[in-house]
């Protein structure tokens, strides 16, 4: 198969490897993506995907991801992880004071108590947030009430 991906190191960069791996002090990640890049180095062993992805005991996904990083976006990147891509948060400070509040009001007619079901649903309902789970208003309640006993915060939950 033909690489799409062809890692030229210069000599600095061979030598900044070079040293990563000697000093092994580094994440352990880092020092293989390191090993990769010698590795498959066009002007240098030039190893295929598979011999090197056998050699560190990787997928060979994992040494084209680093191949294509490299060409792409530099020596930082390719031996850095790839960043994730965060789910925004749906609850903020205001969207849990407003889930509080309704905790601490009454219950709606014929519920003798709150259930974190119902409430995600009223939260819902009052256009606090457009979708929540019944999980997420858990960790809200319980991150506050953890703060309240340590005297934090202070209402009733």
């Amino acid at each position: 198969m033909e690489k799409r991906y062809i890692v030229r190191l210069t000599d600095e960069e061979r030598r900044d490897l070079q040293e990563l791996i000697s000093t092994g002090k580094a994440a352990a990640y880092k020092i293989k993506h390191a090993n990769i890049l010698l590795k498959v180095d066009a002007d240098g062993p030039n190893w295929t995907d598979e011999r090197t992805a056998q050699a560190f005991s990787c997928h060979v996904n994992t040494v084209a991801n680093v191949r294509r990083r490299f060409v792409e976006q530099g020596l930082e990147a390719a031996l850095g992880r790839k960043k994730q891509k965060g789910i925004p948060r749906v609850v903020n400070g205001e969207v849990e004071a407003r889930i509080i509040a309704l905790r601490c009001g009454p219950p709606p007619a014929g519920h003798a108590r709150w259930t974190l079901r119902l409430l995600a649903s009223r939260a819902v309902e009052l256009d606090i947030v457009p979708a929540i789970s019944h999980e997420t208003v858990r960790q809200v309640l319980k991150k506050r009430t953890q703060a309240s006993s340590e005297g934090i915060l202070r209402y009733s939950a």
